[in-house]
């Protein structure tokens, strides 16, 4: 290594290996300096000859290397003057990728967390054969904004049958999970002058992330134990709202029927749409699933939902059911993120849907969720009598409210160290201030057996965690 001490002053790096060019290696340090930063635009670079006898190399490398760079249009350079870095923004620093560890504990109540080993395999397998068999040749080329017509159809029928929804296939757009599917649509309310969209609270963390990022501001709007406050909409000042009625995350609520229709009166009048996240309601324990609110107002409705709970998050397969006036635009901005969702995966899931494999999977999956949540009442009952559950009629998670002295954070630090995963309410929340301290806890992908165990834990995590002489 080489250090420059004529002003600038560069630290420059020059191996003098023998086979190795040196003059190469001085474009790639300067450039590297530029392009993170270290040299910005503007900042003027040592002379070739103060550079070349920094270094110990002759004047015409050192020539050579900013004749490169010129070209390349990092630096600039007039006859009588310093060569300077170009007024250029330069690139973001490139850091490692870190890629997320898995759990290392023994019992976690993750929420949204399927049971991945009950995945359908032999028929999902039998329904990608059919597809690679059957599919013709135009299937495997640059999939359709909106995704494989087959697929259109297959959901379509199945939300009308199962979710009493109003959908026909000329309104379904598919992208990649919900997480898209809303990024999506915030980005075509925008572009139709949205601002604001109000946002159930609490509600998921990373969504009120994902609008804002979008360009859109979301405007918290409260839950209580009938689902989002309806009434305060009017004072929201909002062109749109999302909320997930059938099993409101993180509370569990359901929307109640006179305040589904007083959002659909809100809609109505104001012309507002209305974001369904209907991510699990097909998991309904104590009665039938609640219908979609999209079947009462399918032009107010933007639908959404995904394979991620019933089936596995890693196939990426989400849908929208859109008013007709916004499928164009959606499907445009869809063309615009990706190009479209794979073929053979839709054209697989239409196959699964049509010859009844989905139903067959769901009827069997409710009755053993419903197992695991029972599983984890009983153990609350059992080790924590005195704190109130909400949530348990459907979806894969429920929440529990502490104690109102009980420091939330420090429960999840100490049901960590005793190896246990539970989830804190608070961040879920746009106003934290004046709530009870409360944990989501998921059941799906734990055995009935570890689920006791866990909240044995997470019980005597509670008590060390409590004020002395409470």
């Amino acid at each position: 290594m080489k250090r420059a001490t004529a002003r600038p002053e560069l630290l420059l790096r020059l191996s003098g290996r023998r086979g190795v060019s040196r003059r190469r290696e001085l474009e790639r340090e300067l450039r590297a300096l530029i392009q993170t930063g270290g040299l910005r635009a503007g900042d003027r670079l040592p002379s070739t000859r103060n550079l070349a006898g920094d270094l110990g190399v002759s004047r015409g490398l050192v020539v050579e290397a900013y004749d490169q760079l010129l070209a390349e249009g990092y630096v600039t350079a007039r006859r009588g003057s310093a060569t300077r870095v170009a007024g250029r923004r330069p690139a973001a620093p490139v850091s490692r990728v870190v890629e997320p560890r898995a759990t290392s504990l023994r019992y976690d109540f993750r929420p949204g967390v399927p049971d991945a080993s009950m995945f359908p395999r032999r028929a999902w397998l039998a329904s990608l054969r059919r597809t690679l068999a059957m599919a013709p040749d135009a299937a495997l080329g640059y999939p359709a904004p909106r995704g494989a017509e087959a697929v259109h159809a297959a959901l379509a029928a199945y939300l009308n049958r199962a979710r009493g929804a109003v959908a026909s296939a000329e309104c379904v757009v598919m992208c990649a999970g919900f997480t898209q599917g809303l990024r999506l649509v915030c980005h075509v309310l925008r572009e139709r002058g949205v601002t604001r969209m109000a946002i159930e609270d609490p509600s998921h963390a990373e969504q009120r992330s994902l609008i804002s990022v979008a360009g859109l501001r979301p405007v918290p709007v409260a839950v209580d134990a009938d689902g989002l406050e309806v009434d305060r909409l009017a004072r929201a000042d909002v062109g749109a709202v999302l909320i997930t009625p059938a099993h409101q995350f993180p509370t569990g609520a359901v929307l109640a029927p006179s305040r589904r229709a007083a959002l659909l009166d809100w809609a109505l009048r104001r012309g507002a749409f209305i974001v369904e996240d209907d991510y699990d309601a097909e998991y309904r324990y104590d009665r039938e699933p609640v219908a979609a609110v999209q079947g009462l107002a399918p032009d107010r409705v933007i639908y959404a939902g995904s394979a991620s709970k019933t089936l596995a998050p890693a196939l990426r397969l989400g849908w929208l059911v859109l008013p007709p006036e916004l499928v164009a635009d959606v499907a445009a901005a869809k063309r615009r993120d990706d190009l479209g969702s794979p073929t053979l995966a839709q054209l697989a899931y239409a196959d699964f849907v049509e010859r009844g494999e989905l139903d067959r999977h769901l009827r069997r999956m409710r009755l053993f969720y419903r197992r695991r949540r029972d599983a984890l009442v009983a153990a609350l009952d059992f080790r924590l009598p005195a704190l109130r559950i909400h949530g348990v009629a459907a979806g894969l998670h429920l929440m529990v409210e502490l104690d109102e002295d009980a420091d939330e954070r420090a429960v999840i630090a100490a049901a960590a160290g005793r190896s246990v995963g539970v989830y804190g309410v608070a961040i879920h929340r746009a106003r934290p201030a004046g709530h009870p301290p409360a944990l989501v806890l998921g059941y799906a992908a734990m055995p009935e057996t570890a689920i006791a165990e866990g909240i044995d834990r997470l019980a005597k995590a509670i008590e060390a965690t409590r004020p002395a002489g409470a």
